[in-house]
C-alpha cells in the first residue's frame, strides 16, 4: 500500500510497496431463551357461539302489540231480475222467420271486462286493493244491478274507470258525448260503495235544470237538492239539510262564499261543470270554488284551453295546487298533467255515430248591403289611420262589428242574402219533417229572422228569455211537430243544452273563437243522434267575415296541441295583431306589435 507523501514521487524512484495485514474474522457469541426451552400447554377458552339459544345478541324484551284495522270494500250488487224480453214485432203479411243454421266459425272472443285500475300516485295498500276487488263495471248496468235508461257505450265505462279512483280528475271529452251521464254514475257508485257521503254539483244557472234531469234519470235512486231559494232557506241546505248530493250554480255559490267555505260543510267531492268558468285565476269565482274544503276535485269542460295554455295551469289550481309549478314551460304541461286529464273526440270513441256534415256557404251581398258595406269599410279605414297613435284594438273592433252587421242585414233597406237562403234551407227542412237550430252572434237579428220564418213556427232561446220560461221553450221545440226552427245566441245556447232530435245547424254569423263556434254544434251533434248533422256556416264573399273566417280556420286544429302534442298553442281567437291585420291599416301602435 503506497504511503501518502509518496503520491506524487515519480513511478521510478518508488520502491515495493508495503502491506498491512489486518484480521477481519467476527466473534460470535449465541445464547438460549428460556421460554423456548418450556414445554407448550395450550390453553383453551370456551366462548358461546351456537351452543346456547339465542345466539345473537339480544337488545332487551320485546313486546308485539297486534292493532286491528277494519276496511269497507263494496259488497257485491244485488242481482235483479233480469228484463223482460221484448214482444217480437208481428211480421208482415206474405213474409216470415227464417232459421239460418249457425255458422261453425263464429267468433266466439269473449270481451275483456272493464274494472277500475289504481292511479300512478296511489301507494297505499287500502286504496289499491279496494280498486282491485271493484266489480268489472260493464256488468252493473246491464239491468240486474242498476237500473239505467240504457247501456253506457264503451267509451263512457272507460271513463267511469278514470273517474272514479281519482281524487283530480278533468274530464275533457268532446262536447256530446255524455260526460254528465260518465259523471252521476261514478258518483253513484262511489255513494252505493260509501266512499263518499256527502257531494257537490256546481254548473252554470242555465244548466240546473238539465242536472236535475239527469240525474233522476241515471241515479234514480240518489237523493239530490238544488241550493237556491232566499238566504235563510240557502243557509238551512248549506249546514242543516243532510241530503248527500247538492246542486249549485256559480252565481249563489259566489253569494254564498261565507258558508260553502266553512270547514262544517265539507264535501267529499265537488264536481264543477263547463270548469272554463274558473280561467281567470283572481276572478271571484275562482277563488270562492277553490276555498270549498273537500277531499276530491273534479271538472267537466270540453274547451279547458279556450284561449291561452294558462286555462288550463289555472283549472289545476283548483283540481291539484301544486301539480303544476310556477313559471313551467307549456311544453311540458301534458307530461304533469296526463295522469289527471282524459279527452276523447267522437271521431275515436264513436264510430257507430252518425256524421256531421260541414257545409260553409259563400253569399254574395245584395246590392243594398254591399254600397253600404263599401262605404262603412272605407270611412272606417280612413278614420282609424287618422287616429295614428291613439289608436287602439278597440277601435278596430268597433269597425269589424258594424261590417258584420251590415253582412247580415243593411240597416236601412233590411235586405238580407243570408235570409233569402235560410228561408230557401227551411222549406226543405221542414218538408222533411225535420228541425233546425239558428245561431247567432246578436238578439236583434233573431228577431228579424223570427218573423221571416213565422210559417215555421219558430222559438226564440237567448238571454232576453226570462230564466223560467226557457225550459217550457226547449219541451215545446222538442215535442211540437209545428216547430221547426229555434233561434239561439251563441251566448245562451251554446253550453250545456241536449238537442239531439235536431238535424240541422245554421251559423247565421260567425263566432270569433272556433271553440265557442263547435259547443254550438255539438248541441245536435251528440251522443243520441240516430241522423246526419248538417252544419251550414254562411260567410258573406269579399268581405270581413271571409277575412276572420280564413284565420279561423288556420287556427281551428291548435285546440289540441296541448292535449295531444304537448306543444305550446297560441291563442284561439284572434290575436291582437291579427286584428289590426285585417284592413290596411298604415301605422299601427307599436304595443300592437308587441
Amino acid at each position: 500500500m503506497p504511503l501518502e507523501n509518496d503520491a506524487e514521487a515519480p513511478l521510478e524512484n518508488q520502491g515495493a510497496p508495503d502491506v498491512l495485514e489486518l484480521d477481519l474474522s467476527l466473534l460470535a457469541e449465541v445464547r438460549t431463551d428460556g421460554r423456548f426451552e418450556r414445554p407448550l400447554e395450550p390453553n383453551v377458552r370456551e366462548t358461546r357461539l351456537l351452543t346456547d339459544s339465542p345466539w345473537v345478541r339480544s337488545v332487551g324484551r320485546l313486546e308485539l302489540s297486534v292493532a286491528t284495522e277494519g276496511w269497507t270494500f263494496p259488497a257485491p250488487p244485488v242481482e235483479l231480475p233480469p228484463p223482460a224480453p221484448k214482444p217480437a214485432a208481428e211480421l208482415a203479411e206474405g213474409r216470415h222467420v227464417a232459421n239460418l243454421p249457425q255458422l261453425p266459425d263464429k267468433d266466439t272472443v269473449q270481451k275483456q271486462r272493464v274494472r277500475v285500475k289504481p292511479t300512478a300516485d296511489m301507494v297505499m295498500v287500502k286504496d289499491r286493493l279496494l280498486c282491485l276487488l271493484q266489480p268489472p263495471l260493464d256488468g252493473l248496468f246491464d239491468g240486474r244491478s242498476l237500473e239505467v235508461p240504457f247501456a253506457p257505450f264503451p267509451y263512457q265505462l272507460e271513463g267511469i274507470r278514470f273517474l272514479m279512483p281519482r281524487t283530480a280528475a278533468l274530464l275533457a271529452d268532446e262536447m256530446g258525448l255524455g260526460k254528465t251521464a260518465q259523471i252521476i254514475l261514478a258518483l253513484r257508485l262511489l255513494f252505493h260503495q260509501g266512499a263518499i257521503r256527502r257531494g257537490l254539483i256546481v254548473c252554470p244557472k242555465p244548466l240546473v235544470f238539465n242536472w236535475a234531469r239527469e240525474l233522476k234519470s241515471w241515479a234514480p235512486d240518489l237523493p239530490f237538492e238544488t241550493i237556491e231559494g232566499d238566504p235563510e232557506r240557502r243557509r238551512t241546505a248549506w249546514f242543516t239539510s243532510n241530503c248527500p248530493l247538492k246542486v249549485v250554480n256559480y252565481e249563489t255559490l259566489s253569494r254564498d262564499a261565507d258558508h260553502s267555505s266553512d270547514p262544517r260543510v265539507k264535501f267529499d267531492v265537488v264536481v264543477l261543470d263547463e270548469a272554463q268558468r274558473i280561467k281567470n285565476r283572481d276572478s271571484k269565482t275562482a277563488q270562492v270554488v277553490r276555498a270549498i274544503p273537500r277531499d276530491r276535485s273534479w271538472a267537466i269542460s270540453g274547451t279547458p284551453i279556450e284561449n291561452h295554455p294558462d286555462d288550463l295551469v289555472n283549472l289545476f289550481a283548483y283540481l291539484d295546487p301544486g301539480r303544476i309549478p310556477p313559471d313551467t314551460p307549456p311544453k311540458r304541461l301534458q307530461q304533469l298533467t296526463s295522469d289527471c286529464i282524459l279527452r276523447r273526440t267522437k271521431d275515436i270513441v264513436q264510430s257507430d255515430m252518425p256524421p256531421k256534415v260541414m257545409r260553409d256557404l259563400e253569399l254574395e251581398l245584395t246590392p243594398a248591403q254591399r254600397a253600404a258595406y263599401t262605404l262603412a269599410e272605407k270611412e272606417g279605414v280612413i278614420h282609424l289611420n287618422d287616429l295614428g297613435d291613439t289608436l287602439t284594438v278597440q277601435h278596430v273592433f268597433q269597425l269589424v262589428m258594424r261590417l258584420k252587421q251590415i253582412c247580415n242585414f243593411d240597416r236601412l233597406t233590411g235586405e238580407s242574402a243570408k235570409l233569402e237562403q235560410l228561408v230557401t234551407d227551411m222549406e226543405e227542412v221542414a218538408e222533411s219533417g225535420q228541425k233546425a237550430i239558428v245561431f247567432s252572434q246578436w238578439v236583434e237579428p233573431l228577431h228579424t229572422i223570427a218573423k221571416a220564418l213565422e210559417r215555421y213556427n219558430p222559438l226564440e232561446y237567448h238571454g232576453k228569455i226570462p230564466q223560467p220560461e226557457r225550459t217550457p221553450i226547449l219541451d215545446k221545440f222538442k215535442n211540437d211537430p209545428k216547430a221547426h226552427v229555434l233561434l239561439m245566441s251563441y251566448g245562451t245556447g251554446s253550453v250545456g243544452l241536449n238537442l239531439q232530435f235536431t238535424n240541422y245547424v245554421f251559423l247565421f254569423d260567425r263566432w270569433w273563437n272556433p271553440a265557442i263556434e263547435d259547443q254550438a254544434i255539438n248541441r245536435a251533434h251528440r251522443v243520441g243522434q240516430k241522423s246526419t248533422v248538417t252544419v251550414t256556416r254562411f260567410i258573406a264573399r269579399e268581405t270581413i267575415e271571409q277575412r276572420i273566417a280564413s284565420v279561423l280556420d288556420a287556427k281551428r286544429k291548435v285546440f289540441n296541441d296541448l292535449l295531444a302534442n304537448a306543444e305550446k298553442p297560441e291563442a284561439l281567437g284572434l290575436s291582437e295583431d291579427e286584428i289590426f291585420g285585417l284592413f290596411d291599416i298604415r301605422n299601427r301602435p307599436r304595443r300592437a306589435a308587441a
